[in-house]
């Protein structure tokens, strides 16, 4: 870190999101491009390497077109397999809460284990995952605890997951098929999954193939081809529907389905196999219910963040009005503030919700966050001055601020605006560290940081706006 508190190249992780091509600036949106790009924070979010949900998107359309799904149920699988895991910061809170440790490598390691039986592998899991580092009567209690709760407590995060994702695909207009195909993502063939106990084809067909395509892509990332392989072959009338995996097997036996999984070309390629591409401009109601479900996702992470994403952007653009923006320059302000934090899906909850400060590391790790929020939005073509914004919300004019510490000449003014309704609405909600500020305190608050750090014109906007939270 250096001395203004941003972090330096060096402490960057080395982490990439593939450029995309730049051709398609002049043309509109594709859909698929920027649902495929935030999929990566849903990545972040359950811990799975950077292009899980894309890999697996990958896998599935290699299985529909080997058993003959028709075009539209083609259409219906790409996007449920690249939105699998919007449901995955609802339970987040309650994994962090039951376990007592990192949310995100909790969701990581249970996906290399066969949670459906008790075995070595389970009590593993659980002795690795359940209060690490507390004394052991703390983690004694934990672990009986959690005995007597876990099936519960299993089907309850299941359940959250599962509703908020099909209700998330609702949200941004996908058909009801593929709301299902995410409802029913965890049941098993054997009807022993969650959180409905379906069994064979009671299972909707695209759940089936998108939890078969998950589990290649977690074993093929972490332990290779021919480990992926016998993981489905083993689980084959169990958690997954045989004839399935005998498709499986006949593409694996024409050398078709590696091809590309380890590529940098893997988005091109996944891309490519979307039936009937979906177009939008970037002004219509699509690419803005896409921005607010996204934003959803991240507020979910945690009890306290509820909204958040939502508030900051209503403020946001309140102060855009004020400030006399044009309708262009509104939208992009307004959806980035919807955005902003897509970078903390890939802080934990252990984190997030601290009651006490951060130590060094723990701070190290939450600067990262708006790292993480401009690395996903700068891969989606003409997304450049969305991520600028989005990824600047926590910049200070005199370059105290982080990721970069970006001074005031390299700010935009949306990027001041969304800087000052970030620390708004921060301040006028409760967190695990302090109660909720009255808009007057806060505003005396913010007064003491500008013009140095937060931009005195935008603040006086806002109090113009008169904006109240509700």
């Amino acid at each position: 870190m250096n001395g203004t508190g941003s972090l330096t190249k060096e402490e960057l992780p080395l982490w990439r999101v593939p450029e995309r091509s730049r051709r398609s600036a002049e043309f509109s949106l594709r859909v698929a491009e920027v649902v495929s790009a935030l999929s990566h924070a849903l990545d972040l979010g359950t811990g799975q390497p950077v292009g899980h949900s894309v890999r697996s998107c990958l896998f599935a359309m290699r299985i529909g077109e080997e058993i003959g799904l028709t075009s539209a149920l083609r259409s219906d699988l790409f996007y449920a397999t690249l939105l699998k895991d919007a449901g995955c910061s609802t339970n987040a809170s309650q994994i962090f809460h039951a376990l007592g440790s990192d949310d995100i490598k909790a969701k990581r390691d249970v996906k290399l284990t066969d949670s459906s039986r008790m075995n070595w592998q389970t009590i593993s899991y659980a002795l690795s995952h359940v209060a690490p580092g507390q004394p052991f009567a703390r983690r004694a209690a934990a672990l009986w605890r959690l005995a007597l709760t876990s099936k519960q407590h299993s089907w309850a995060v299941t359940k959250i997951r599962c509703e908020r994702g099909a209700a998330i695909a609702r949200l941004v207009g996908l058909t009801e098929e593929t709301a299902d195909g995410i409802a029913s993502l965890d049941e098993h063939w054997n009807g022993k999954g969650q959180p409905r106990g379906l069994r064979k084809t009671e299972i909707p067909l695209l759940s089936r193939i998108m939890l078969l395509a998950q589990t290649l892509d977690v074993f093929f990332t972490a332990r290779g081809p021919a480990a992926a392989l016998q993981v489905i072959q083993q689980r084959s009338r169990e958690w997954f529907d045989p004839g399935l995996v005998k498709a499986v097997e006949s593409i694996e036996a024409r050398g078709m389905l590696w091809l590309d999984a380890a590529s940098n070309e893997v988005y091109d390629v996944t891309l490519a196999m979307e039936p009937d591409p979906k177009e939008m401009q970037e002004d219509d109601q699509t690419f803005h219910a896409i921005c607010a479900a996204f934003g959803q996702i991240v507020d979910a992470k945690s009890p306290y963040t509820f909204s958040h994403s939502e508030n900051v952007a209503q403020i946001a653009f309140a102060m855009g009005t004020k400030m006399h923006l044009d309708k262009r320059r509104l939208s992009n302000l307004h959806n980035a503030a919807l955005l902003h934090d897509l970078g903390k899906m890939a802080i934990s909850n252990e984190i997030l919700e601290k009651p006490g400060e951060l130590n060094d590391e723990e701070w190290r790790v939450m600067r990262l966050h708006p790292f993480y929020t401009w690395k996903i939005l700068h891969a989606i073509p003409r997304f450049g001055e969305l991520s600028e914004i989005a990824g600047s919300h926590h910049e200070k004019l005199d370059g105290s601020g982080y990721f970069r510490g970006l001074g005031k000449e390299r700010l935009s003014l949306e990027a001041r605006i969304l800087a000052v309704a970030e620390v708004f609405e921060a301040l006028c909600t409760a967190s695990p560290c302090s109660a909720a500020k009255s808009p007057t305190t806060a505003f005396q608050l913010m007064r003491r940081e500008s013009p140095h750090q937060l931009d005195a014109d935008c603040i006086t906007a806002l109090e113009e706006t008169g904006f109240e939270l509700v």
